[in-house]
């Protein structure tokens, strides 16, 4: 077989089933080999939009996904998603051609260094210069991509090696290691100081989602208040009464005041990342922390842990269960549900209204995708996520346009309905990916939150540059988002009043495949708790201070 037949034989040894990718000159002999794989090729309109459908499916599923790109642009296309994936650490193989091997570094036609590109935003990448190495390669790749904290592996094929013969074997996959067995030492540190606490925390991120079931019977035993990062939501159920809420930027009252409050603060699966930190010279000052995380790297990186336990999530909370009896948090919880009672107040109308409507009507294991904005930060807020794997949002690198191949990734590795949500701005980013959705008749639900401007850059430029909106509004030149819907052949529904939004969202969700949901609202709403840049997570701003008591509903 050839260098192509071996990569795709390979994939399929791996039980690879969907690649998400978009074809051009240097990745052809791959296209020809699908054409007698069994492996399902979604065809994207935009690479980018291939690696956030990527990174959908592996969000949702916890395995690998897939996205392939031949060489110069179409390469760098992937670097966004790339990037993304880096930062939110979801296991993904990139697959690029490149120009045969006698011309790279010589500015052939679209050659671009990829795998220099790339280095920072991948946990590897390779350079295959033999048609022998590609299976053993791809193999490794797919390893790293999947062992210990998950990342981006990109896989770099000249066009001459696809074509070059082998006989080498295809290589299936290669053992990962065993989950990682906290030492005894950290444990019995990590015991003595629970064990001595009055107002303990446990924060859980988004790398803590296998350990969703630990994480609650943790919960229950202890008594030890539950807060869950933007990332991690749904890692604990937000219905049980001791969870707090989000943290950070725009998290809620309880769980900010609970860490700004808390002695002993346990972090699980998370990177102390600066938008839930606030100021870190004002981060739990009176907290001694317990940082649990399979990376090293991120030990003591922002706020220093006084015990670091270098261990897998599930391992290291099952030991600490074991050990530890029920705790007298009586004092601590008369605080917390007086916190946990403290609502924002919210316009009656405007996007939180429209996304809690929305959420209303949705079932609990409806997985719900995000881009990023003021609708992402609303979503985080008022969706009541219950289970792991259902909230898929771009969080550390915050991309625009993520949301709608996001969703198509994750509703194709689920067979199941997805609903995504957007602004009008960050939908016309990828927008072209409504094709893909007709194309494959695949179940998303695009809802479109239109305020008619790129509406967190605008309430910063409120808050903090005298309202000098600079270059972000956008209502003089949006198009007709259901007129566009309809354009791809794809049902378009819109709405400006609660009364409209109520039905459009019934006939939304009936549609049997893809539809789009345009939601006019206000346009100058803010998003709020909020803890402004450079400030501690003790000097949040509960609510907007420009709203009026006749404006406002409890959330």
């Amino acid at each position: 077989m050839n260098g192509a037949e071996a990569l795709l034989k390979t994939l399929e040894a791996h039980g690879v089933t969907t690649i998400f990718g978009h074809p051009g000159g240097t990745i052809m002999p791959v296209y020809d080999a699908l054409y007698d794989s069994p492996i399902q090729h979604i065809l994207v309109r935009h690479e980018q939009g291939g690696g956030h459908a990527a990174e959908g499916w592996a969000r949702v599923t916890g395995g690998l996904g897939v996205c392939m790109a031949t060489s110069g642009p179409g390469a760098t296309n992937l670097v966004t998603a790339l990037a993304d994936a880096m930062m939110d650490s979801l296991p993904i193989l990139a697959i690029t051609g490149n120009v045969a091997r006698p011309l790279i570094g010589t500015d052939a036609f679209q050659e671009a260094d990829i795998t220099g590109i790339t280095m920072p935003i991948t946990k590897h990448n390779f350079l295959v210069r033999h048609a022998d190495d590609v299976s053993k390669t791809v193999a490794e790749a797919i390893r790293i991509a999947l062992s210990g904290r998950p990342g981006p592996v990109l896989v770099d094929l000249p066009k001459d090696v696809q074509l070059e013969l082998t006989t080498a074997p295809i290589v299936g996959p290669i053992p990962r290691p065993a989950a990682l067995i906290p030492s005894d030492s950290s444990i019995e540190i990590a015991l003595g100081m629970l064990r001595n606490a009055k107002q303990p925390v446990l924060m859980v991120g988004g790398g803590a989602s296998d350990a969703a079931p630990a994480v609650l019977e943790f919960a229950h035993k202890t008594g030890i208040p539950v807060i869950t990062t933007l990332m991690g939501l749904g890692n604990f159920p937000a219905s049980d009464p001791q969870w707090l809420g989000m943290p950070g930027m725009h998290g809620s009252v309880a769980a900010n005041r609970a860490i700004t409050n808390s002695d002993v603060l346990i972090g699980l699966g998370m990177r102390f990342d600066d938008r839930v930190t606030g100021k870190t010279s004002r981060f739990a000052q009176n907290a001694k922390i317990i940082h649990i995380d399979i990376d090293t790297a991120e030990h003591s990186k922002l706020i220093p842990a006084f015990c670091a336990i270098h261990g897998d999530a599930t391992e290291t909370l099952t030991r600490l269960t074991a050990s530890l009896e029920p705790m007298d948090l009586t004092d601590w919880w008369v605080k917390l549900t007086d916190w946990q009672a403290r609502q924002p107040n919210r316009p009656a109308w405007g996007a939180a209204a429209a996304i809690q409507m929305i959420s209303s009507q949705l079932s609990g294991d409806t997985i719900v995708v995000s881009d990023v904005g003021q609708h992402q930060m609303l979503t985080a807020q008022l969706h009541p996520f219950e289970q792991p794997r259902k909230w898929v949002n771009s969080g550390g690198a915050g991309t625009m346009g993520f949301a709608l191949p996001a969703a198509l990734g994750a509703s194709l590795a689920t067979k199941q309905m997805v609903v995504a949500i957007a602004g009008d701005g960050s939908s016309q980013m990828t927008i072209q990916e409504l094709a893909t959705l007709r194309k494959y008749d695949i179940p998303v639900k695009f809802a479109i939150i239109n305020n008619g401007y790129l509406g967190m850059v605008r309430q910063w430029q409120e808050m903090f540059h005298a309202k000098r909106y600079s270059e972000v509004y956008l209502e003089d030149s949006n198009p007709d988002f259901p007129i566009l819907a309809s354009a791809y052949r794809i049902p378009g529904f819109a709405a400006s009043t609660p009364d409209e939004l109520e039905t459009c969202i019934k006939e939304w969700l009936a549609v049997d495949g893809p539809a789009v949901l345009e939601v006019r609202v206000p346009q100058e709403s803010n998003v709020f708790p909020m803890v402004p840049a450079g400030k501690g997570l003790d000097e949040m701003l509960d609510d907007d201070p420009k709203l009026e008591a006749k404006e406002l509903v409890t959330a």
